[in-house]
């Protein structure tokens, strides 16, 4: 390449996809913007890669994601005939724990952000299966002058749960570095120490639990590189831990990902994935797991398959809601912010309005973040069936409550909420609420 020889493989993979210089182009920029690296490349930039030109790194990551998405498959930089980022290294690292700690270490840094930011959603992500991570429980080595018991195990559960809630409160911006130093400075720890069997099992499950909330956490910031990092690390610490909850639970997680971004296919299978794995599901985690693939399949526009498991999620709820309420899980209000998205996705803006308005009723004030979201997709809701001066109160109510909330996918909403009501301001409630976006926004919003 540094003789400006002609890229034939990466000829080869446009050739595959059926694109045009053009098309190619596009697709780049379109995942640059996903990425927060917008570019504006066009056909001509083409031909320079196509005549030797290597891309920069942050293009050459979303020119392979794009032909990934394109063509369904795992491209490598080798086969596009690009040189490996520098610094980049092929992942070799058959140790877990290790994993854990470098992935931990890299995001406390703050010098990172934008590095964790870069990282790319990738379709062709490759997610282990059931049958790939169970009994590896033999990986992690024991011998150590360490011995732990389940007063350690406790811990790991109550820093969870206290990192959960205040997700919930504030959103993951603050939240997420805590998770990840606590799981480089004791977690990691623990998973080396000596232990009996049933503590050991259940130290690797409430490490898994941890990791998927903190992939969870950068979702919410959009860091969806990293999230997908943390999430297989979920997948391999619950599979070594012969946890089918937190397994399917990940599943499920990057399945919302992947939905949430517009990958369709992928949160189908992701979706299905997580059904099959949780043959032994109560009526709670089958109405999580249905709700979810009612979702996908209604994104795909496979109508009937969508209505059908949303039928199974609302009997499964019944039935679980029958035998006492339970906080912190999926709930009535979680139900039916999925039955929103399967009306919305169908053609149905006003049925899902109608499931959107039932969601906030049901929502327990501690999940603040949550709300802020959902009222924000209710007034866009509302903003499209015509309804101004009801979408400007629901808005306003989301400002309520959106300065104490530290969330990308919030500051998302408020950025669309502004660009929504701008038109629009000649109006006196969507120009008082403009107004007052202006001040409590921050600039970068607005």
């Amino acid at each position: 390449m540094s003789k400006r020889e002609p890229n034939a493989g990466l000829a080869r993979l446009i050739s595959e996809a059926g694109w045009t210089h053009a098309q190619l182009a596009r697709q780049t920029n379109a995942v640059g913007t996903e990425t927060g690296t917008p570019f504006r490349y066009d056909e001509s930039a083409v031909t320079h890669w196509l005549n030797g030109t290597v891309p920069r790194d942050a293009a050459r990551r979303c020119i392979l994601e794009a032909l990934r998405r394109k063509l369904n498959r795992h491209v490598t930089y080798i086969e596009a005939g690009f040189p490996l980022p520098k610094g980049d290294h092929p992942a070799t690292a058959d140790d877990t724990v290790e994993g854990v700690i470098e992935l931990g270490r890299q995001d406390m840094d703050p010098s990172r952000r934008g590095v964790l930011g870069a990282g790319l959603f990738s379709v062709a992500l490759t997610i282990p299966g059931w049958q790939d991570v169970v009994g590896r429980l033999e990986a992690f080595g024991t011998g150590r002058v360490t011995r732990i018991g389940m007063p350690e195990v406790r811990t790991v559960i109550d820093m969870t749960t206290k990192v959960s809630e205040l997700d919930d409160q504030f959103g993951g911006r603050h939240a997420r570095p805590m998770a990840a130093a606590f799981m480089v400075n004791t977690v990691a720890g623990y998973l080396r120490a000596d232990a009996p069997e049933d503590v050991r099992k259940a130290m690797l499950s409430a490490a898994s639990d941890l990791l998927y909330l903190t992939g969870y956490m950068a979702v919410d910031e959009g860091l969806h590189g990293l999230a997908q990092r943390y999430y297989v690390k979920a997948l391999e610490l619950a599979g070594a831990a012969d946890d089918h909850l937190t397994y399917c639970t990940t599943l499920r997680g990057m399945s919302v990902q992947a939905v949430d971004l517009g990958h369709s296919a992928r949160a189908m299978e992701l979706a299905e994935a997580a059904a099959a794995a949780s043959p032994k599901a109560g009526p709670r985690m089958q109405a999580f797991l249905a709700g979810q693939q009612a979702h996908a399949a209604a994104q795909i526009g496979d109508r009937s398959r969508s209505l059908r498991y949303i039928r199974e999620a609302e009997a499964a709820m019944d039935r679980a809601e029958s035998r006492g309420k339970v906080f912190g899980s999926y709930d009535p209000s979680a139900l039916n912010y999925h039955i929103s998205q399967v009306r919305y996705e169908l053609g149905d803006a006003h049925g899902a309005v109608e499931a959107l308005q039932q969601s906030d009723r049901l929502l327990y004030d501690i999940y603040r973040r949550t709300r802020v979201r959902q009222r924000t997709y209710l007034a866009e809701r509302q903003f499209e069936i015509g309804h101004l001066e009801a979408a400007c109160t629901t808005w306003h109510q989301a400002l309520d409550d959106y300065p104490m909330v530290q969330s990308g996918r919030a500051d998302d909403r408020m950025r669309t909420m502004v660009r929504m009501i701008k038109p629009h301001t000649r109006n006196a409630h969507a120009r008082a609420l403009y107004d007052r976006a202006r001040t409590t926004l921050p600039a970068s919003l607005h």
